[in-house]
């Protein structure tokens, strides 16, 4: 009962909260609500003409607990669906959940969970699955879950569609079509309300999908308004008194009153004596209890803010690494240097095909008034070193390119990042032509061996390719002349099911009292030359996400050795 309290409380207090905040739906009065008006017991029209079901009374309960008018509207399911999608009315009372709807639609969490069954006249041949049903005359309710699903299943060719189910079933007991798929509550309903009694459903569990209210894409606002309301009515235990209104009757059997009844009498007179000594105790343990939970309940709300809070802190962290690197990598390299390459990508070709041209004049020109000066050169010399220059030029250019291109995935902020299968040799070549400059600055002597067919690393290749170049260049900076080297290769650990990247210089090395730290945030020894101190510490978060680890061995004046360990795909 406490408890009970307790959730009621918060529940008021989280409404007046909303109700001071102004609480309303983008401005407007009132939520219009769709619904189909023949799915029992979920959504319909009952005898006095009014909506009523299962996710009526939930869309009720919600609009009361958040303070929202809601206007529902229930009609043929197809015209509803089409409404949501034109945005004349804001959600529905329930939709099927299913990949292709994820595109168009937002959901809110489930409601429930709706099995759908198929249906055929009693003495028809059985099937056993939906994919039996390939080849048969199947009928379905137009725009409904099973159309879109049978479709998918390549079965358009054997759909019969109606515009309610009450048709569909209609149909199936003229025996006109072979069979119906429809959600199974809906279809018992429709069977016994129409009297249609040489129909019963022979696979009662075909398909099982969550079932929701839908609003349209990107409308999050009352997406989460009606979580919230949602999982207020549920702590309040509305839903429970709700959802045994509607769903409690079709639940197994429960025995007599009567029988507990007289079970309990026979019972309770030797329990009576054992029941006195403990219901003090009983009811000091549940005043503790609800206490306590209240308290943790406390407890795991701060602890979440406070995740929440780290992961938008480590979010900043990265884009402010990414810049601090990107500063290093670009130095002077203005955007616009894409719009000159550019022209010289297009003029080459044209060039290369006119030196062509004109080769063939001045060879001629030669041969008859013998050699000349071409560039300060003898046209015989520059006869076969022009083509070449040309050639060196449009590859170079071509490099630019690349190097711009490399950049600017680089550089572009990902918040939500995409996980998937990249080869670690390609990121790691990606990373050296983005710090080809600070290479060839800091050494004579750079190496790289890549080891051939190694398996993928499942994860995101900008957000690696980022620690491979901060590895890459704190190697550089550790670096006290040219003729020290840094060398970086790659390998597979099949015992362990990793790869392996790493990079090793022939630096100054890092002092013992100082490794444990250098991934912490903020922890540098080079602050008076620009050292941030979060490449690292972002670089360790980073694989840390992708299920790997960053391990160091350092000697003082001969070097460092970073090893990149990530799981194999």
């Amino acid at each position: 009962m406490l408890k009970r309290i307790c959730t009621t409380v918060i529940a008021v207090c989280l409404c007046l909260a909303s109700a001071h905040t102004g609480h309303g739906f983008a401005g407007k009065e009132t939520v219009i609500v769709g619904g189909n008006h023949n799915y029992p017991p979920y959504e319909f029209i009952d005898d006095k003409g009014q909506p009523a079901g299962l996710t009526v009374d939930l869309i009720r309960a919600i609009g009361d607990v958040m303070g929202m008018n809601v206007a529902i509207k229930l009609g043929e399911w197809g015209k509803i669906r089409g409404e949501l999608m034109a945005g004349t009315i804001d959600m529905t009372l329930g939709i099927n959940q299913t990949p292709e709807r994820d595109k168009v639609f937002d959901y809110s969490s489930p409601t429930t969970v709706v099995q759908h069954a198929i249906f055929a006249r009693k003495g028809s041949p059985k099937v056993k699955s939906l994919e039996e049903l390939s080849g048969k005359r199947v009928v379905v309710n137009r725009g409904g879950i099973m159309h879109d699903y049978l479709s998918n299943l390549g079965f358009d060719k054997d759909l019969i569609l109606t515009d309610s189910p009450a048709e569909s079933f209609r149909l199936l007991a003229s025996g006109e079509y072979d069979y119906a798929v429809y959600a199974l509550l809906p279809g018992m309903y429709i069977i016994k309300e129409n009297k249609l009694t040489n129909l019963a459903p022979i696979v009662k569990n075909a398909a099982s999908f969550n079932y929701s209210f839908a609003v349209k894409d990107g409308n999050r606002e009352l997406q989460a308004r009606l979580n919230e309301g949602l999982a207020i009515i549920q702590k309040t235990g509305q839903y429970q008194e709700i959802y045994e209104k509607w769903l409690g009757v079709l639940e197994p059997t429960r025995v007599a009153a009567a029988k507990v009844l007289r079970f309990a009498t026979m019972t309770l007179v030797p329990l009576m004596l054992l029941l006195a000594g403990t219901v003090v105790w009983s009811r000091t343990l549940q005043k503790k209890v609800a206490l306590r939970t209240v308290e943790l309940a406390q407890e795991v709300a701060e602890k979440e803010k406070a995740m929440e809070e780290l992961r938008l802190q480590q979010d900043k962290l990265v884009q402010a690494d990414k810049m601090t690197s990107l500063g290093i990598l670009v130095s002077g390299v203005a955007h616009e240097i894409n719009n000159p390459n550019a022209l010289i990508l297009l003029s080459m070709p044209i060039l290369k095909q006119s030196q062509a041209a004109i080769d063939r004049a001045l060879d001629e020109y030669c041969r008859e008034h013998g050699d000349f000066m071409c560039g300060n050169l003898p046209y015989s010399r520059m006869r076969a070193k022009i083509p070449a220059m040309l050639g060196e030029i449009h590859d170079g250019s071509k490099r630019i390119k690349r190097i711009v291109d490399d950049l600017k995935d680089f550089a572009r902020q990902n918040d939500a990042a995409k996980m998937e299968p990249f080869d670690i040799n390609q990121v790691a070549q990606a990373a050296i032509r983005l710090v080809d400059s600070s290479i060839r600055k800091a050494t004579h002597h750079f190496h790289g061996t890549y080891a051939e067919n190694l398996p993928e690393v499942r994860g995101n290749a900008q957000r690696i390719e980022q620690v491979v170049v901060n590895l890459i260049i704190n190697a550089c900076q550790a670096l006290p002349n040219k003729e020290r080297g840094v060398f970086i290769s790659t390998c597979a650990d099949p015992e362990n099911g990793n790869v392996m990247l790493q990079v090793r210089d022939e630096g100054s090395g890092i002092a013992p009292e100082h490794l444990s730290h250098v991934t912490d945030p903020f922890f540098t020894t080079k602050r008076e030359t620009g050292g941030t101190g979060l490449g690292l510490s972002v670089s360790a978060g980073i694989v840390k996400e992708h299920g790997g680890a960053l391990a160091l061995k350092s000697t003082p004046g001969e070097g460092t050795t970073v090893s990149l360990i990530l799981p194999a795909a």
